[in-house]
Parts: C-alpha cells; sequence; structure tokens
C-alpha cells in the first residue's frame, strides 16, 4: 500500500489516502476574484504625470532658492544643490510634456481598430504603450477574427490622443486552435 505524502504550511500531513480530488479545492482570494468586480475598470489618464512634473519643478526652485540664500560659506548648502535644483526643474519639464490628456479609450481604439482590419472582431486585447521621446500614449490592439477557429489576426497602433490608426498588420492566423473547439 503506497501512503501519500501532503505538505500543508511545509509541514508533511501522512495518512491522508481517503482525500479524494474532488474534495481538494481551490480559490482565488477576495482580491483577485474578477467575477466579484461591479464597475468597468478604468484606465489612468496619462495627464496624471503633470502632478509630479509641477512637484519637482516647485522642489527645483526650492533648492536653487536655498543655495541663494545660504550665501558662499554654507557647508551643507552647496554648488550640487543647484545641480540638484536644475536637474529637478529639467525632469519636471519632461513630465509636463509627457502629460497627454488621454482622450481616446480603450473602447473607442477597439472601434478603430475594428473599422481597419475590415473583419468582423472575436477576441481582442489591447495594451497601452508609448511612442517617440515625447512619450506620445499608443493603443497596441491585438485582434482575432470571429469564428470558432479564428482565420485571422491583427495588430493595429492607435494614437491615443486623436485615434489616428499609426500602422496595422494583418495576417492569416498561423495558430492552430481546432484541439480547443468545442463539439
Amino acid at each position: 500500500m503506497a501512503r501519500s505524502l501532503i505538505v500543508v504550511n511545509a509541514n508533511p500531513v501522512e495518512g491522508t489516502d481517503d482525500i479524494s480530488p474532488e474534495e481538494v479545492r481551490d480559490a482565488l482570494p477576495a482580491d483577485l476574484d474578477t467575477t466579484a468586480i461591479e464597475t468597468p475598470y478604468l484606465f489612468p489618464n496619462n495627464s496624471r504625470r503633470r502632478i509630479p512634473g509641477v512637484l519637482y519643478i516647485l522642489i527645483g526652485i526650492g533648492c536653487i532658492a536655498l543655495r541663494a540664500s545660504a550665501g558662499d560659506g554654507a557647508v551643507l548648502v552647496n554648488g550640487g544643490v543647484t545641480v540638484a535644483g536644475i536637474a529637478l526643474i529639467v525632469i519636471g519639464l519632461y513630465h509636463l510634456q509627457g502629460g497627454w490628456d488621454l482622450t481616446f479609450d480603450e473602447e473607442h481604439a477597439l472601434q478603430a481598430a475594428t473599422r481597419q482590419v475590415g473583419f468582423p472582431i472575436g477576441h481582442a486585447s489591447a495594451q497601452l504603450g508609448w511612442r517617440g521621446f515625447r512619450s506620445r500614449p499608443t493603443w497596441r490592439i491585438l485582434l482575432y477574427s470571429n469564428e470558432p477557429s479564428p482565420e485571422q489576426r491583427g495588430l493595429v497602433l492607435v494614437d491615443g490622443i486623436d485615434g489616428e490608426i499609426i500602422d496595422h498588420f494583418i495576417e492569416k492566423n498561423p495558430e492552430d486552435w481546432t484541439g480547443l473547439t468545442q463539439a
């Protein structure tokens, strides 16, 4: 007779041969249970970058003012505080210019991508990325055609500011989904 060994909290428990697989339950913690979500998810807006941008600029100005008021004989407030202040102002300006207002959300981007590919959409996925030095928000929409085994797939890049289609790619689906279809 084979003895089974179950590890619970790193302590082996012997003599649990009488537990059937149907009795073993696995559950997600309440905060990871997506079936309990009642409101739609609101994607954070890029314009939130402006808040730390303003804070960096104010702290940078404060550093420069502190250095100017300390005088030349100050030991703890030296030229490094001025350099830090200038660096903070530059970083703050970069945050301000990169704080685009995301006016095109994922639903709008999916609609624009659907119009671009020209076939009915089944499964789709949206991801927000940024392009260029100015960090312009761009939706990357991966979509499949609406058949039990999708025949086509596409990738569409949609600008998050004005909804312009930046680029798109459509191909015959190389994945084999025949084993996953239900009879």
